[in-house]
């Protein structure tokens, strides 16, 4: 299997199994001879795991102990935005230290220095195993990003929960509110594929607290929640699909009319990525939706999308031909079992199959520079088999886009590798000219991947390197767009 897909699953395994997670430590089981020699290991440790793709990822521990001799112990991986994931274990002896990360199946060995400032040691998951070395800090890291805006604002800012009554699932966000006179218009967030906290964090980004700053500071109220099972929203993430999501945003919407403050003829959608596929579902479905932002929405199958995100990824990091070709046949193997066999059990077992022979065809060296191995297989299979990647890999938004009447903004960026601007534009543009829509703009940016940033290839590794978060250009366009069509008035200050 193709290595960089294996390393997004890697990375992915850390924000799926956590997302939601706070920093509130946890009591960790300890073993040790003597509690007091703990005290050597206590504190801030700080490392980088260097993975293939030229990636990084900053895992900070946090280790402390009670004067009852309890131990709390946590992990922060700080370019994922992901953090107090529980340290279930923790063994020292020796000068020896063992951390257990069990919901990710994750742990550090390493071995204490004389000089008591640095661990060297391996971090190992799901079959993988990196070099790690922790040096001892004295204060969390500033993670904070150039464009993230600094408190106090200048707008009020309202946490809120409402439910999704047909699913009995409840949703809490954060509703941003201009300070000018209103009622305002208004724009829920709807976030990309995989479990995103209301601020979309991921790789050290929080796109849509950027996004909702400037809108809000722009006259347009803002509402971007937590996605279902994730930080304060209920509900069970790991069975539900796109369609499932635009429920939860048709009770947004309901929110939102609820609220005086709100303009209930003005309430527009900004999906971004699988945000992007679903706006139009809502859009389609309630009749409140006034316009919708899409940003790297898809308008190909997912299945078209996944072969060609893999192909483009992999030559952007150097994949050789044959070895995408090779990946390219095992991805149509994999996605015929999905489609075609309905039953997880059989599906499974011709999963394995499929996988098992792969990895007989691979040198030791090839498993251990992929990060594939055996032990991974049940995370990997189940992950194909979820309700999600069976409706994303055939769900074509084409139909659906024919029948949004609403205005429609669709814009990608020039080098997005994960939802690749040409085909899904022009998907996009020929669906609503096909259905009738009498307002849209589809406009591909220049120089800006898939996240929207400034950069240099669109390669996934960029994301965490680069310091933008979102490019001004991309902002000012969709402010000015969206002003064009509401009663927004008020300039950024």
């Amino acid at each position: 299997m193709n290595s960089k897909i294996v390393i997004c699953l890697f990375l992915l395994l850390i924000i799926a199994a956590c997302s939601g997670c706070v920093s509130k430590p946890a009591e960790s089981e300890v073993n040790t001879d003597n509690n007091q020699d703990l005290k050597e290991v206590e504190g801030l440790w700080l490392g980088t795991l260097e993975v293939q793709g030229g990636m990084e990822v900053r895992l900070l521990f946090n280790i402390s102990s009670s004067p009852d001799g309890s131990v709390n112990a946590t992990m922060d991986s700080l370019d994922q935005g992901v953090k107090g994931i529980p340290v279930e274990t923790v063994t020292y002896k020796d000068s020896k230290l063992r951390l257990d990360v069990k919901s990710i199946r994750g742990s550090f060995e390493g071995t204490l220095k004389e000089d008591g400032k640095t661990i060297e040691g391996e971090w190992k998951q799901s079959g993988i195993s990196l070099p790690l070395v922790l040096s001892r800090i004295d204060e969390t890291p500033d993670t904070r990003r150039e464009q993230d805006p600094v408190r106090p604002y200048p707008y009020d800012e309202e946490e809120v929960v409402y439910e999704n009554e047909g699913a009995g699932v409840k949703l809490a966000g954060t509703l941003t509110l201009p300070r000018s006179e209103g009622p305002f218009p208004a724009v829920i967030l709807i976030s990309g594929s995989g479990q995103q906290n209301r601020d979309e964090e991921l790789l050290g980004h929080r796109p849509f607290l950027v996004l909702s700053d400037y809108l809000t500071q722009r006259g347009i109220a803002v509402l971007r929640v937590d996605d279902r099972g994730t930080g304060g929203s209920t509900g069970d993430f790991s069975q539900a699909t796109s369609e499932d999501f635009a429920e939860d945003v048709l009770a947004g919407i309901d929110y939102l009319k609820s609220r005086d403050e709100i303009d209930q003829t003005q309430i527009g959608l900004i999906g971004h990525s699988e945000g992007g596929l679903i706006a139009p579902i809502v859009a389609v479905e309630s009749r409140d939706v006034a316009f919708i932002v899409l940003m790297a929405g898809p308008g190909i199958t997912g299945e078209e999308i996944l072969y060609l995100q893999s192909e483009l990824i992999s030559r952007a990091e150097g994949v050789d031909n044959e070895t995408i070709a090779r990946n390219n046949a095992l991805m149509k193997s994999i996605y015929s079992v999905i489609k075609e066999e309905q039953n997880d059990e059989i599906a499974a077992e011709k999963l394995r199959k499929l996988m098992m022979d792969e990895m007989a065809n691979m040198s030791e060296e090839e498993k251990q520079s992929a990060g594939y191995s055996e032990a991974d297989l049940d995370a990997q299979i189940q992950s194909l088999l979820s309700p999600w990647m069976r409706n994303f890999l055939t769900y074509d938004p084409r139909p659906t886009l024919m029948k949004v009447k609403c205005p429609v903004l669709a814009i990608n960026g020039e080098k997005d590798l994960q939802v690749p601007p040409e085909e899904n534009l022009q998907a996009i543009e020929e669906a609503l000219e096909a259905g009738g829509n009498q307002d849209y703009t589809v406009k591909e940016l220049r120089g800006l991947n898939h996240l929207f940033q400034t950069s240099q290839t669109g390669s996934p590794s960029e994301y965490a390197r680069i310091e933008e978060t979102i490019s001004p250009t991309a902002l000012e366009l969709i402010g000015d767009w969206i002003s064009e069509r509401t009663s927004a008035t008020v300039e950024k200050q």
